[in-house]
């Protein structure tokens, strides 16, 4: 059960692996695109314990996943400006279910929300095809995108790397640094459904 990663995420199709996942699942939340980021970074700690050459790289790990974020929020984003957000939503009960919960408060919220609801699991769908649905400018959209998909993919590269060093590059590593991840999630998505506070009275 604790046997080391390197076998299951050595060699370069692991980038194309996170690359893909990370890149559709704004379409398809379910897809286990943090999972795979964790586990590859986890993986690759044991190149700085144990000098292993088949070792994930974290700079690539840390551009795939941030680069494909951006891009599958910006595909999600033109597809709901086009008018195809009520063919995506038809096709995703857990993606009805994040709009029904988070849309009004992501609508509200501002760009800083992006980066949260990226946390959330379905929250960076929400964001995405609320913001092409609404018309906004893309200028505007991008940016605290970009931010959001590199923040998410330094977080989740971080932890999983952290967890190989403490733990090692196995599964309890890996394990320990996923469970992580949600608890993140779980925080990001109670920050976002909080009500916001009651304006002050001005006497």
């Amino acid at each position: 059960m604790l046997d080391s990663l390197a076998p299951l995420t050595a060699g370069p199709w692991i980038y194309a692996a996170i690359s893909t996942s990370v890149l559709l699942d704004v379409f398809l939340p379910v897809l286990p695109s943090g999972v795979l980021v964790v586990t590859a970074a986890t993986s690759a700690a044991a190149a700085s314990v144990t000098a292993a050459t088949a070792a994930p790289s974290v700079p690539a790990l840390l551009l795939c996943a941030a680069t494909a974020s951006v891009l599958g929020d910006l595909g999600a984003y033109r597809m709901a400006r086009r008018g195809g957000l009520d063919r995506v939503l038809a096709r995703s009960r857990r993606l009805r279910g994040a709009q029904e919960r988070l849309g009004t408060a992501l609508t509200h919220g501002g760009g800083a929300l992006v980066v949260l609801a990226r946390f959330v699991p379905a929250g960076r769908s929400v964001v995405s095809l609320a913001a092409g649905a609404a018309r906004r400018p893309v200028q505007d959209f991008l940016p605290w995108s970009a931010l959001a998909g590199l923040t998410w993919a330094a977080y989740s590269v971080g932890l999983g790397y952290l967890g190989g060093q403490w733990l090692g590059a196995n599964w309890l590593g890996a394990a320990a640094s996923v469970l992580a991840l949600f608890l993140a999630g779980t925080l990001a998505g109670w920050v976002i459904r909080r009500p916001a506070p009651a304006p002050t009275p001005v006497s």
